[in-house]
């Protein structure tokens, strides 16, 4: 099991720069406006967290490397893999999560969104202890957004009474439904590989929302049942809904009907790590709905 904690900025400059020699040239090194939860090392003055200094290439002659720094290349750049933090914190850190250095370690995610943004430029990666060296290489969690990345999930297929195009009727059931398929309902499998682990990722829609577009939703937890003419005036078993007023109330004069999936993905590693992401999509379609004429 891992956990993650905050790391320090000394701790994060070693490992950045990969000797403490980095900081005896005492670079203006900080935490800046990185999230806290993250290893962050800020390089230069005025310059960008892991990239050129301010002047680098100028007049001055400025390399652009931060000195006791090897590259200059931006935080980014750094392999995705699973690292021992060196040199280890002190025992005074709270990465230790209460054990004393040597009962287990502390290791550094940089895989764990290195990307800039969002309040953590200049991240190296995420810092945790673990009690076990963790598999080297690419972390099976980015092994299997590598295998959800391989599908192509889509949002229902969606199939209604009435059918765009046509007209329903004030008051008459209205189906709901999408088709059944790898791309629009699931099951759809895919698998990544890398450092000798496979994971392979399942996607499942668990619900669809269905938004009719009067200001009501429903909610369904089966793919629904396709309308056929035997049913005449009977309601959905599992997925419908009644319109209680003509779609020439709205501004469009049809109702825009808005359907949402959530994909549920269950992943299991050969290392026999197990997980879970979520991945949603939506499709729409226009529809009108008229009153029944009586006539006198």
């Amino acid at each position: 099991m891992l956990t993650r904690k905050v790391v320090t900025v000394a701790a994060a400059a070693s490992f950045f720069y990969g000797a403490p020699a980095a900081l005896a040239d005492e670079p203006d090194i900080g935490v800046g406006g990185c999230n806290t939860e993250w290893i962050c090392a800020e390089v230069g003055t005025g310059g960008k967290p892991g990239g050129r200094p301010a002047g680098g290439g100028g007049k001055d002659g400025g390399s652009g490397k931060p000195s006791g720094a090897g590259s200059a290349e931006p935080v980014g750049f750094m392999p995705c893999e699973i690292r021992k933090l060196d040199p280890q914190p002190g025992p005074e850190s709270d990465l230790w999560e209460g054990h004393k250095p040597g009962d287990g370690a502390i290791y550094v995610n940089t895989c764990a969104d290195s990307g800039a943004g969002d309040g953590t430029d200049g991240t190296v990666g995420l810092a945790f202890w673990a009690a076990d060296q963790p598999p080297l290489g690419v972390p099976p969690e980015v092994l299997a957004q590598r295998a959800v990345d391989q599908m192509l999930l889509k949002g229902p297929a969606i199939g209604i009474t009435p059918k765009p195009g046509g007209k329903g009727v004030v008051g008459m059931p209205v189906y709901l439904w999408t088709a059944k398929g790898p791309e629009t309902y699931g099951p759809n499998t895919a698998s990544a590989s890398a450092g000798g682990i496979t994971v392979t990722a399942t996607a499942k829609v668990s619900r669809i929302v269905w938004q009719m577009g009067d200001g009501k939703t429903v909610t369904c937890t089966t793919a629904g049942t396709p309308y056929k003419a035997a049913y005449g005036k009977k309601p959905s078993p599992d997925c419908g809904h009644r319109y209680d007023a003509p779609s020439s109330t709205t501004d469009s004069g049809t109702y825009h009907v808005t359907a949402t999936s959530t994909w549920t993905i269950g992943w299991e590693a050969t290392s026999g790590q197990t997980g879970q992401l979520t991945e949603v999509r939506d499709s729409a379609v226009d529809i009108t709905v008229a009153e029944v004429q009586v006539l006198n």
